[in-house]
């Protein structure tokens, strides 16, 4: 039964995909603010899409410790599940992306419209130059800049692995850095198409205050976000 529920969610959830770019091609030429919030409803249908065809649900916590206005939110990365389900969370998100994501047709149109943070992660320091400018422009928006500091996806348990990206963006854009945990990767897991029910708890930790030295605020961001993940996926192997 898992695996049926798991392959109709997965059909519905890029049938649902295609549609938001289909109906959605007339925000090309609207306002920027006006194709977020069609964004975002697309990321609250796919959470109800999980919901009630998987039983796979969502609890947010600490959201409290977010902050209006411009923001560093940096967070665990499990799954594709927290690339979509954090944006109704936020005013104005920002993701870091990698570049070939633009590269595809219409998704990569909107994700220029969005104004998303593409990285060329081949490109070693020039592409954190690139990243740290466009940063500055969007925080200058106001908007909120999403990162997931080890890059890639991480199962639940395996060691950190963080990159220098999320460091480079505290030095340089001079606002409060917000971590995450999660618990994702044990409902969503990655490179696979079963989705497990339960419930998916994503944890927003206190906020870092700007100005630290990088090594401490690497020090602190990686022990807020695995101790957070770590409490989660311990919590949830308990119920």
């Amino acid at each position: 039964m898992t695996g049926f529920r798991s392959l109709l969610f997965n059909i519905l959830f890029y049938l649902n995909l295609v549609l938001f770019l289909v109906v959605g091609l007339p925000l090309f030429l609207a306002p920027r603010r006006w194709a977020i919030v069609a964004l975002k409803l697309w990321a609250r249908t796919s959470l109800v899409l999980l919901r009630v065809i998987c039983g796979t649900g969502m609890e947010v916590r600490g959201l409290h410790h977010v902050p209006k206005g411009p923001l560093l939110v940096a967070g665990k990365h499990q799954s594709l599940w927290e690339t979509f389900a954090i944006l109704p969370l936020l005013d104005d998100p920002c993701m870091v992306l990698k570049r070939e994501l633009t590269f595809i047709p219409v998704f990569g149109w909107f994700a220029l419209k969005f104004r998303m943070i593409a990285v060329e992660r081949d490109a070693g320091a020039q592409a954190l130059r690139r990243m740290m400018k466009r940063a500055k422009e969007e925080v200058a928006a106001g908007r909120q800049i999403v990162i997931m500091p080890e890059g890639t996806r991480r199962a639940p348990g395996d060691p950190p692995d963080y990159k220098p990206g999320a460091a480079a963006l505290y030095g340089a854009l001079d606002v409060s850095c917000v971590p995450f945990g999660l618990n994702a990767g044990l409902y969503w897991p990655r490179r696979k198409f079963l989705r497990k029910p339960g419930t998916i708890i994503l944890e927003f930790c206190p906020a870092i205050p700007p100005g630290l030295p990088r090594p401490e605020f690497q020090k602190r961001l990686e022990a807020a976000i695995e101790s957070s993940s770590n409490k989660l996926l311990a919590e949830a192997k308990q119920n």
